[in-house]
């Protein structure tokens, strides 16, 4: 079952997910549990306007009790581009958020792509790493959900939503660009809380479906996740019941 919370605008969403955050990897390692019962914490970054605006909030957040060499990062997608790229995900999570934390470089497990690459020999490698850093899965799995519905890279009907590896390629995106990597649903299903935001009256006719679907439906892919703890959708476009 998805959890809703409503939000004024962007900034009322972006600063709900931001307190919820600091507030949830506090606990984990106050506790010492989480995913892999380490006190170790791990989660899944995502790109686009409103996921990146919360890892600006974080960066501008006051002290907080987190220990960030605690916390390793992952991807739940990226475009076959170098991480200088503009459009690159780990590009933009490093400008806006990572490059400002005392945290150890190996603690940030990007796709190492490059724009030159072997798509599938990348896959294998980056889910080599997962079997290695985050073979229980993730604690957090931050997904923003696209006007079509879709979450990291994939889209509805995409045949990637049939592929049941951790990690799958895509070299027909309907969004360019074409090819990408992304952490197939299995891998996304490994996830204690799965938080999806969504931002934007584009973002409406999605939302309206994903709140009102009781069933999976791959024509909105954001129907397909749920986590094993929670599942909660932030939205500044919630349809009126």
């Amino acid at each position: 079952m998805t959890t809703i919370f409503p939000a004024r605008d962007k900034h009322d969403l972006v600063s709900k997910v931001a307190h919820r955050f600091v507030e949830l990897v506090s606990e984990i390692q106050n506790t010492g549990g989480g995913s892999h019962d380490d006190g170790i914490v791990r989660v899944v970054l995502t790109g686009g306007t409103s996921g990146i605006a919360v890892l600006e909030a974080l960066a501008a957040t006051p002290d907080s009790d987190i220990e960030w060499s605690g916390v390793h990062f992952f991807f739940g997608d990226e475009r076959n581009l170098a991480i200088s790229d503009k459009e690159s995900n780990e590009g933009q999570a490093r400008r806006a958020f990572l490059d400002q934390l005392d945290i150890p470089e190996t603690n940030i497990h990007g796709y190492g792509l490059t724009g030159a690459d072997d798509l599938t020999e990348r896959a294998q490698e980056y889910t080599a790493m997962l079997e290695k850093f985050a073979p229980a899965g993730f604690d957090i799995h931050l997904a923003g959900v696209g006007d079509d519905g879709h979450i990291n890279s994939l889209f509805p009907h995409h045949a990637g939503l049939k592929d049941n590896s951790a990690v799958i390629s895509v070299t027909d995106s309907p969004k360019p660009p074409a090819q990408r990597l992304s952490l197939g649903l299995k891998k996304v299903a490994q996830s204690d809380r799965i938080w999806l935001l969504a931002a934007g009256q584009n973002k409406s006719e999605a939302i309206a479906r994903l709140v009102s679907t009781t069933s999976p439906d791959a024509s909105c892919p954001a129907t397909l996740v749920h986590g094993r703890i929670e599942t909660l959708l932030f939205s500044d476009v919630i349809p009126a019941h």
